[in-house]
C-alpha cells in the first residue's frame, strides 16, 4: 500500500523537481490552450461550412444579382458567410466599375476577380487562425515532456550515490515522476496534431469551394449587359 501510494499520479507530481513541475505545468496549460482552439475551429469551421452551403443554394437558384446583393447588404440582422462576403464585394466593384465612362468589360470583370480575391485572402486567414498553434503543439510538446524526463532521469540517478546499495525501489520513484512529463506531452500533442490535419483538410475543402465560386461568378459577371 505504501509503495502505491507513493506511486500515485498526484504524489508523482508533487515529488518531481523543480524544473520538472514546470514543464509538467507548462504542458498543462499548451493543453488547455490547444483544447480551446480545437473547440473554437470546430464550430468556427462547421459554420463556415453550412453558411457556405446555403449561400450557394441560394446563388444557383436565384439568378437576380441585384437581389441578392441587396441580400448580402443586410447582413448586420443575421450571421454571414465567407463566401457571401466574396459575391458582395465582387460585385460591388463591379457595380462601381460599370458606372465609369471608358472602362471595358474585361476590365470590370478583372476589378471585380481582384475584389473578390483580396477578400478570399482575409477570409482564408481567419479561418486558417489558431491552426499554426496546433501545429506547434503537435511538434514540440512531445520534445518539451522528453526534455522533463530527460531532466528527472538524471536527478534520479544522481540520488543513487548517496545510497550504498542501489534497489528498484530507490530509482522507481524518481524514474516514474519523470515518464509523467512524457505522458503529458503526447497528451498535449495527440490530439492538437490529429486536430490540425481534420481542420486543414476541411479548410482546403472551404478553399478549393471559394475558388471555384470565384471564377464561376466571374464568368456570370462576364455575360452581365
Amino acid at each position: 500500500m505504501g509503495v502505491t501510494q507513493d506511486l500515485s499520479f498526484v504524489q508523482l507530481i508533487s515529488h518531481a523537481s523543480v524544473l520538472v513541475q514546470l514543464v509538467m505545468g507548462l504542458l498543462l496549460l499548451v493543453s488547455l490552450m490547444s483544447w480551446w482552439y480545437i473547440f473554437l475551429k470546430m464550430f468556427a469551421i462547421r459554420d463556415e461550412a453550412r453558411l457556405t452551403a446555403e449561400f450557394e443554394e441560394a446563388f444557383w437558384h436565384n439568378q437576380n444579382l441585384n437581389e441578392l446583393y441587396k441580400y448580402a447588404n443586410s447582413s448586420s440582422l443575421r450571421e454571414q458567410g465567407a463566401l457571401e462576403r466574396i459575391f458582395a464585394a465582387g460585385f460591388a466593384e463591379f457595380l462601381k466599375l460599370k458606372k465609369q465612362q471608358g472602362v471595358d468589360a474585361d476590365a470590370v470583370t478583372e476589378g471585380s476577380r481582384r475584389a473578390m480575391r483580396a477578400t478570399y485572402q482575409r477570409e482564408m486567414d481567419r479561418l486558417e487562425s489558431h491552426l499554426a498553434f496546433l501545429a506547434s503543439v503537435g511538434s514540440v510538446s512531445p520534445y518539451v515532456g522528453l526534455f522533463g524526463t530527460v531532466w528527472g532521469i538524471m536527478n534520479a540517478f544522481r540520488g543513487l550515490a548517496n545510497v550504498g546499495q542501489a534497489t528498484l525501489a530507490h530509482v522507481a520513484p524518481g524514474i516514474a515522476e519523470a515518464l509523467v512529463a512524457t505522458a503529458m506531452g503526447l497528451f498535449a500533442a495527440i490530439p492538437a496534431v490529429l486536430a490540425y490535419n481534420r481542420y486543414a483538410h476541411d479548410i482546403n475543402r472551404l478553399s478549393t469551394r471559394f475558388d471555384s465560386f470565384t471564377e464561376e461568378f466571374s464568368n456570370v459577371l462576364q455575360r452581365q449587359p
